[in-house]
């Protein structure tokens, strides 16, 4: 699925990475609690979170999670847009909450990061 499919899906707001609308995500996984999305090894991925702090940035960069989406309206701060144009990361904000915008994602074709859900 590509990013401007996840932002049409999602009716989402790109902050950042608009140029990076045509680039192929291949699974998503859905964590406020980054120790989790680092036990979560895929790359190509989507990051769906409610956390909106650098920390977020820092840690799909070392995943190579390439798009994050913030829940519930949630904007990113300067500094996490910053730390994303930097690393090359697209940042959308949906209006979604967290179960409902997996659920969109996962109905319209976007598997879970482990294969074996």
């Amino acid at each position: 699925m590509k990013i401007k499919e996840i932002v049409k899906l999602l009716n989402a707001k790109v902050y950042c990475g608009e140029d990076l609308g045509e680039m192929e995500i291949h699974s998503a996984c859905a964590s406020d609690m980054m120790s989790d999305v680092l036990a979560f090894v895929k790359d190509q991925a989507l990051l769906i979170s409610g956390l909106c702090n650098p920390q977020v940035i820092r840690t799909a960069d070392m995943m190579d999670i390439k798009c994050i989406v913030l829940v519930r309206g949630k904007a990113p701060t300067a500094d996490m847009m910053a730390i994303a144009e930097q690393k090359g990361i697209a940042i959308l904000s949906s209006e979604y909450r967290m179960y409902s915008a997996c659920g969109v994602l996962y109905a319209n074709g976007l598997i879970a990061g482990d294969a074996t859900v």
